[in-house]
């Protein structure tokens, strides 16, 4: 083993720089309150770590995104705790980055020769809330997509720079597919590398400079190992084992598919951010840019340049009246701040939980049908199939089609055998089906959906929703719109809109898609007053998805 680690200290000097480490001179002074820096890289390291872990199951589309953030909920072995410690991982990184400036500012150990160091610690704590808001919108729900219109919005308001930061974040006409690449890119692709140089640059210029000592400290200084490497295992311990604790608890939200057409949402960006939303109501029409860019710019300026206004030498503490004055009328504002906006903010009620346990009518049975297999009742009902096979224990010239073989359940038998009966079945006295093939498998998708038991239910579905549901499928609507588990999401899914348009709504959209919705790219539809009378009759009466 010897030889291996004097290999390696030949090539590498890394015995040395390890040794250099942990050996570094720290002022007696120090002790636990130095743990927090330590703890924040630990919490870094772990974000990176469980954001991996995410990423080898997570599909970066806006389509896709929510259905696999869904399935790292409720089907990945270990997926629920994996995205608890990311996502409360992220708050308490915050807090502890809050923390360490905090007690720097406290402190003053900011003052010459540390400008440098505490200018560095201002941008590792503006990439921290960086990676907030890029994070913010990849789970692709309603809460992540609003947000982020808010968020757009108010860098669309900066003097001059504002269509630029539009453009940038790929949001000028709305929050969509070029948004969500550019945040996806940034979140994982730039920032990391970014924090991880910016981290290095930091511990270096701490490493120079040395830890600041205490006034009056004159004791001998000792080293950094093992004593101070003690206290901050035990600090990052603690931390841990309160973030396990949270991951495992408190359930991270997940709400509905982002909604573009849900204008009624109300916004409610992170527990963090809820200070300056509860700011911006302050700050009406011209005076928003104010609250939104001048406050929060000039407080981060005021950050940078607090070791050029403080320049006097360092105090006790104690004796710190300014310091510790400020910090606690900050902290009363923030606090004051987020509780008004929390409780003067409406709370939303459509979250995924609540739909789940929402006391709603109970669907019938044609309504759980997709809109292929609606429209196959359609055609079952028009070429009057029961003309021949009566259904369930009834008898007729044809077979029961409740009970077909397994062999000819499926579109593959089917499909032929409504074209060519006597062919496919030798003697059949059945008339061939005169419809299109994407009726006929249309057709195919109802019959394999009978079932003794919901025959009769599926056929009650009346005749303007089946009618409804065909004219979606003709008009290829299904190719971008989910109902009932069927479908892309590409647009938003159907489920429910009837609770949350209503039919004039509807009209207008199909007349003016981009009107009603800026930046859609739906085309315009003209129906015919029938046609649009029989889909918005067919929408309106869809269940919310289970």
């Amino acid at each position: 083993m010897r030889k291996i680690l004097d290999w390696l200290e030949h090539r590498t000097g890394l015995e040395t720089a390890i040794k250099n480490f942990l050996y570094e001179d720290i002022p007696a002074s120090a002790g636990w309150h130095q743990i927090i820096g330590s703890m924040a890289v630990f919490f870094f390291v772990t974000q990176v770590f469980t954001g991996g872990l995410l990423a080898f199951n997570y599909a970066p589309t806006p389509g896709e995104a929510y259905n696999s953030v869904k399935y790292i909920m409720t089907e990945l072995t270990g997926g629920p705790l994996i995205r608890g410690l990311h996502h409360w991982g992220a708050s308490i990184m915050l807090i502890i980055v809050v923390l360490h400036m905090t007690q720097v500012f406290l402190y003053g150990a900011y003052k010459k020769p540390r400008e440098a160091t505490w200018m560095m610690g201002v941008v590792l704590l503006l990439l921290t809330l960086a990676f907030g808001l890029t994070g913010y919108l990849l789970p692709w729900d309603n809460r992540a997509y609003w947000g982020t219109v808010v968020t757009t919005q108010i860098a669309s308001q900066a003097p001059i720079a504002g269509p630029y930061l539009l453009r940038l974040l790929g949001s000028q006409g709305a929050v969509g597919n070029v948004t969500f690449s550019r945040f996806y890119a940034l979140h994982t692709v730039l920032l990391p590398p970014l924090m991880m140089i910016l981290i290095a640059i930091h511990i270096y210029l701490v490493r120079k400079h040395g830890v600041a000592a205490a006034v009056g400290d004159i004791a001998p200084k000792r080293k950094f190992f093992p004593e101070q490497v003690f206290k901050d295992t035990v600090g990052v311990t603690v931390a841990f084992i309160i973030l396990f604790v949270m991951a495992i608890v408190a359930k991270v939200p997940l709400e509905r598919l982002a909604d573009p057409t849900d204008t009624a949402y109300i916004p409610r960006p992170e527990w963090y951010f809820l200070f300056l939303f509860q700011t911006l109501k302050f700050f009406k029409g011209p005076l928003e840019t104010v609250g939104s860019v001048v406050l929060p710019g000039v407080a981060v300026l005021t950050l940078f340049l607090i070791p050029f206004v403080d320049r006097g030498p360092m105090v006790r503490l104690g004796k710190r009246t300014f310091a510790i004055t400020f910090v606690a009328l900050a902290a009363i504002a923030w606090t004051g701040l987020t509780t008004a906006a929390v409780v003067t903010t409406p709370k939303n009620t459509e979250s995924a939980e609540a739909t789940e346990i929402e006391s709603t009518p109970a669907a019938a049975a044609w309504q759980k049908l997709s809109p292929v297999e609606l429209a196959g009742l359609g055609y079952f009902k028009k070429e009057a199939c029961t003309g021949c096979h009566p259904g369930a224990r009834k008898t007729g010239v044809g077979p029961d089609l409740t009970k077909m073989p397994l062999e000819h359940r499926n579109a593959k038998w089917m499909v032929p055998h409504f074209k060519q009966p006597d062919k496919v079945v030798p003697g059949s006295a059945m008339p061939p089906v005169d419809l299109p093939d994407a009726a006929l498998n249309a057709l195919s998708a109802f019959l394999l959906k009978l079932t003794p038991q919901d025959e009769q239910a599926f056929l009650a579905a009346p005749d303007d929703i089946v009618q409804g549901a065909t004219i979606y499928q003709s008009n290829h609507c299904d190719a971008c719109h989910e109902i009932n588990g069927v479908g892309p999401r590409l647009g938003p899914a159907l489920d429910g809109v009837g609770q949350r348009r209503d039919r004039a709504w509807l009209e207008k959209h199909f007349d003016d898609p981009a009107g009603v919705v800026k930046g859609s790219i739906m085309p315009p539809y003209k129906f015919t007053p029938e046609n649009l009378d029989a889909l918005c009759k067919y929408l309106l009466q869809l269940p919310k998805g289970a």
